[in-house]
């Protein structure tokens, strides 16, 4: 008896290492059959628009299906968040968002659809480490110190871009104004390449961004970083110190997060089905150090994750735009 005790044992283990796999294809049969649409909701070139296509790319491998990247940007995000609300639940349109997904019903009375209503969480695909204070070359400051000194000469004063009103960057430096006690003026673009392009050609002269896109701007001399907003320095710019510690008090941003999101009552095994690929694509080195690189720790949340994650993001901005005193339009 023991010995069949210890054959059924052995049996048992093994059904439940194999079962992840059996059930993952039970879940999902035949998906995807055709080309996944997936609608970043801002312009190419700028980082939602990196990250969603490395990473779409790689479970475009493992699916052995089509990722396609349809750029939708406008409106903060609400543009393309609206056509995948609207789209078919078959899991065949799909939505890679920033923070803005949150953001946005805090400061617009009426959306054309309800985050947590219209849309089911997939997975959170990377978590910010923070963003770079930069400013173009002709600025005559060296540090946020002396930023600050010049941002609050109200006869000169300095702008800075976005990608949109009440976009992360927005209100991060509308953050910043209030901390520090500067007059920043926004500058709204529609996209973070065209707001990175503004600073780059000195029509504005500030800008918190992502370091994905900056590092090779400050290596070319075509930009300056002043600080890093996160809670210790990044580790490809060490020498630049955090905004902390460069004397602004209460000022610290972890940075944006990028999460993938499907049309409500998408089915449950398709959700679990483009989680676990994308969670498996955020391993592979390649992805992963890319990521890395850019200032980015990579997640790969469950659903439920996610959508708890969510909750807790849509409450943190709410006091964020309080803060910044931005009222809804």
């Amino acid at each position: 008896m023991s010995g069949v005790r210890a054959v059924c044992g052995v049996g048992v283990v093994v059904g439940l290492l194999m079962a992840p796999s059996i059930l993952l294809a039970q879940q999902a049969p035949g998906y995807p059959s055709r080309p996944v649409r997936m609608v970043v909701t801002f312009t190419a070139g700028g980082t939602p628009d990196a990250i969603a296509r490395i990473v779409a790319g790689q479970v475009e491998r493992q699916l052995g299906q089509s990722m396609v990247v349809d750029n939708r940007a406008g409106a903060n995000g609400i543009i393309g968040t609206d056509i995948v609300a609207k789209s078919a639940p078959d899991g065949y349109t799909l939505l890679h968002v920033t923070g803005s997904l949150v953001i946005n019903p805090r400061i617009y009375r009426k959306l054309p659809y309800d985050v947590f209503r219209d849309l089911e969480p997939v997975t959170n695909i990377v978590l910010g480490d923070g963003y770079l204070l930069l400013v173009h070359p002709a600025v005559p400051a060296q540090s946020v110190k002396e930023l600050v000194a010049l941002a609050k000469n109200k006869d000169k004063p300095l702008s800075y871009g976005t990608p949109g009103i009440g976009n992360t960057l927005h209100l991060a430096t509308e953050l910043f104004n209030v901390r520090a006690g500067t007059q920043l003026l926004h500058v709204p673009y529609k996209g973070v390449a065209p707001a990175l392009n503004s600073l780059l050609a000195g029509e504005t002269q500030v800008i918190f961004i992502p370091p994905t896109i900056a590092v090779q701007h400050v290596k070319t001399g075509k930009a300056r970083a002043l600080g890093f907003t996160g809670s210790k320095r990044w580790p490809l710019m060490p020498e630049v110190p955090t905004i902390l510690e460069a004397g602004v008090q209460d000022f610290e941003i972890t940075g944006s997060w990028h999460g993938w999101l499907a049309p409500a009552k998408t089915p449950p095994a398709v959700i679990a089905r483009i989680q676990a690929e994308a969670k498996k694509a955020l391993q592979v080195p390649r992805v992963r150090e890319f990521l890395v690189a850019g200032g980015y720790e990579p997640d790969g949340s469950t659903p439920e994750e996610f959508r708890k994650f969510l909750k807790t993001e849509s409450a943190r901005y709410a006091e964020a735009v309080r803060a910044a005193g931005i009222k809804p339009e």
